[in-house]
């Protein structure tokens, strides 16, 4: 395992260790001086880096995927660490470990995924069950659907991050359908299972977890129409109306369109999927931040997705006891 990982970059340090190249380009300063930028990577992070001198050999050599070793400084800016480098080469094919660059589930994904086919099986609608299985047991969307992640950096950003999204949004499905008897559950479900699809091709996550052309370009919503649409028309007889709460269901989950919904959620079940997607999502980017090292006892590391830091409640609510424990008169004191 390399070290130190860019989670450990927290202090000013000198370091030697390897990265994966996430992003490079040339900019010059406020005064027209030139120097070479790099946004640096592994399995826990990124970090923004400077090369200020003698970097011309480093900016022809060197590419975005690729991995180095870096020689260089860690330094506090504006209360983030950016990380100054000295000397910067390819790394040499021995030197790596994949595993140290691409952060992936804890979970077992061969049982996340029959967890999954079991949730679409027991979709009771024909025409829905039909959909979810085509897409489903599609191997070449199956071996996408069991690697990629739920999204770049906002959540579930690892290997395995989508498949463990979608089963626990299976899962919120059933009990907020069973508390609301008034909603469709074969709906709620056959959202969870497509509502990101096109995040299979939406994202690269081969060496480090990026877009793709075409999800630049097009983003997993247009994408992902595209592909249960073609799932659908080649499903004999399937519903036109159908079609339509499916596709509906689709392109307003992100909920408003500042976050890129280019409908709203006009159907009772699309506005309730959408608020479990935000739910599960936002609880996945607070566990993120909580399971970082922050440096502070009671509180978690700042979370760029959320805008905000998050109180560890346990270790607050720990020492307060402790507190009110000590401020406890012993009787044996003062009889």
């Amino acid at each position: 395992m390399k070290t130190p990982l860019v989670s450990d970059l927290t202090s000013e340090q000198n370091i030697t260790t390897f990265f994966l190249v996430c992003e490079k380009e040339l900019r010059n300063t406020r005064e027209g001086k030139p120097y070479l930028r790099l946004e640096l990577g592994d399995r826990s992070g990124t970090i923004e880096a400077r090369m200020w001198d003698q970097f011309e050999t480093a900016a022809k050599g060197i590419s975005r995927d690729d991995f180095v070793k870096v020689q260089g400084r860690v330094e506090i800016y504006r209360n983030r660490p950016q990380l100054s480098v000295m000397q910067v080469r390819l790394a040499k094919p021995e030197e790596i470990d994949l595993a140290d660059f691409l952060p992936q589930t804890k979970a077992d994904v061969a049982k996340l995924y029959a967890q999954l086919l079991e949730f679409a099986d027991s979709i009771s609608n024909p025409w829905l069950k039909k959909l979810a299985a085509a897409i489903l047991n599609d191997p070449a969307v199956a071996a996408k659907y069991k690697r990629a992640p739920a999204a770049k950096v906002m959540h579930h950003a690892y290997l395995g991050g989508l498949l463990e999204h979608v089963v626990s949004l299976c899962g919120m499905a059933k009990l907020v359908a069973a508390h609301y008897p008034e909603l469709d559950l074969d709906l709620l479900l056959t959202a969870a299972i497509l509502h990101d699809v096109g995040k299979l091709d939406e994202l690269c996550y081969e060496r480090t977890i990026t877009y793709t052309v075409e999800g630049q370009l097009l983003g997993h919503i247009v994408m992902e129409i595209e592909t249960v649409a073609k799932a659908i028309d080649a499903i004999e007889a399937f519903p036109a109306n159908l079609k339509t709460v499916v596709q509906h269901l689709l392109i307003s989950h992100h909920g408003e369109y500042e976050f890129g919904s280019p409908k709203l959620p006009m159907i009772r079940e699309a506005l309730v999927f959408h608020y479990l997607d935000d739910l599960d999502s936002k609880l996945a980017a607070i566990r993120a931040a909580l399971a970082i090292d922050s440096g502070e006892p009671e509180w978690s590391s700042y979370s760029h997705a959320l805008g905000r830091k998050f109180l560890r409640l346990d270790q607050f609510l720990k020492s307060t006891s402790a507190k009110a424990e000590e401020n406890v008169p012993n009787p044996k004191l003062f009889p």
